[in-house]
């Protein structure tokens, strides 16, 4: 009876066993048949290319689910800004502009990426540190991999062209400009400022020794650099030629709307400074009379104006660091939306141009004259430009400028030493409130 009993027993922890493990399985403990899953942003307008790329992804790793957020970039980084990186819908895996690195990796939002080894893999980079690669890095490691590039473009309306008997081929002095509407440039707003400036290398804010914030804009008018001196004295003449001609082009609110009228076909507007995300708009406003040139296309004393080494990047969100499978589920999505195979389809699904891939491979492929042109123009002035600042401080910069050459309309300064007068006193308390 005892061995009878001792078996019954046995034979109980066996049965016991099995249904314990069978219920470790579908609870979604640590087994084998557990899947991966990953959470991965997209905005709406991304979803079918996302969708496709999660297909790839799937079928090369095997017991894994990626789940597609439909969410806005910015709205999802609102979500994440209210919380924090542990939020459940808040995605795994996220786009971000690269302005939003520093503050991201401050709220330790951010994973580590090994993107040399990623960018290897890809392939397509000459050197991948001294472009946006490089500027989504803080101190050793990197916290995003590219994901587009972005700069600014120069639009010309060649009806407007025409009529104004104006070489539309050459590229356009803004230091000989006769005609206020001829040059269409939003200065007042340091977005498009910057282009200018960044053709003398003239620093709004800059850092030192990754610590050291400095701005040439406090050096006195006299011992700025001739280059330096130079440019802010173009600057102000085509301020100055747009305030005699009584144009609303310095208005913070008019000076938009007074550019797309200029710019519509029949009036005076030949050329103007713009981003790829503008051209729908421009299309409408030329009625096709319109060829698109790299930024170097308007020229500051001689040399092409610059705007910034943009763009966006991808982003691993810090909580999946230390889970193996999902990081590297991660990093295989990464590298599945910048895969320059599908470079064309990332295009036509997001407008955003890969940084890997040559302009010969979009030529080469059914995208329209104008969006050919477009990524042309792109990927050439991204080339010449310096990489955009990203750290937190330059954020002040915008109103610093902005208020200072607004100023300018009830100041009326006679000349370029003194409107700069009104630039350094906007930039002394600036970098004076840094040291508070």
């Amino acid at each position: 009876m005892k061995h009878k009993k001792n078996v019954f027993v046995a034979g109980l922890f066996f049965i016991g066993l099995v249904f314990a493990l069978s219920f470790t399985v579908s609870c979604g403990g640590k087994t084998e048949k557990q899947k991966v899953v990953l959470t991965v942003q997209a905005e709406q307008g991304w979803m079918p290319y996302y969708k496709e790329a999660v297909k790839r992804v799937e079928e090369t790793h095997p017991n894994t689910e990626i789940k597609l957020i439909e969410v806005g970039a910015f709205d999802h980084l609102d979500r994440l800004d209210a919380t924090d990186a542990s939020n459940k819908d808040v995605a795994d895996l996220f786009a971000i502009p690269a302005d939003r690195l520093y503050g991201l990796a401050e709220n330790e939002a951010l994973a580590s990426i090994d993107s040399k080894k990623i960018s290897s893999e890809l392939g397509g980079w000459s050197n991948f540190d001294l472009g946006l690669g490089g500027n989504l890095k803080i101190g050793n490691e990197y916290l995003a991999f590219p994901l587009n590039i972005e700069t600014l473009i120069t639009f010309v309306n060649t009806a407007n062209a025409k009529a104004q008997g104006a070489d539309y081929t050459k590229p356009f002095e803004l230091a000989n400009q006769k005609d206020p509407a001829t040059v269409l440039l939003p200065l007042f707003d340091a977005w498009y400022g910057v282009a200018p400036a960044n053709s003398a290398a003239i620093e709004f804010l800059g850092k030192k020794n990754g610590t050291e914030l400095f701005s040439d804009m406090v050096m006195e008018f006299k011992d700025l650099p001739a280059e330096k001196r130079a440019a802010i004295e173009t600057i102000y003449n085509y301020w100055k030629l747009n305030y005699e001609n009584k144009t609303p082009l310095f208005d913070a609110d008019a000076g938009w709307g007074y550019i797309d009228k200029e710019f519509s076909n029949g009036n005076k507007g030949v050329i103007r400074l713009g981003g790829p995300w503008d051209t729908g708009s421009i299309l409408e406003q030329t009625k096709g009379n319109l060829v698109i040139y790299p930024i170097s296309h308007i020229t500051l004393n001689g040399k092409p104006i610059l705007h910034w080494k943009g763009g966006w990047g991808l982003a691993i969100n810090s909580r999946i660091e230390k889970d193996a499978e999902k990081y590297a589920l991660a990093e295989a999505m990464i590298k599945e939306i910048v895969n320059p195979k599908y470079a064309v389809d990332f295009f036509k699904a997001t407008g955003k141009i890969l940084e890997n891939v040559p302009a010969e491979k979009y030529a080469a492929s059914n995208l329209s004259d104008t969006e050919k042109a477009v990524i042309r123009a792109v990927i050439e002035s991204y080339k010449i430009s310096p990489a955009r600042p990203l750290f937190k401080e330059w954020g002040k910069v915008w109103d610093t400028w902005r208020n200072a050459v607004l100023s300018w309309n009830s100041v009326n300064p006679k000349n370029a030493e003194e409107a700069y007068k009104e630039l350094k006193a906007s930039f002394d308390a600036m970098m004076a409130n840094f040291k508070m």
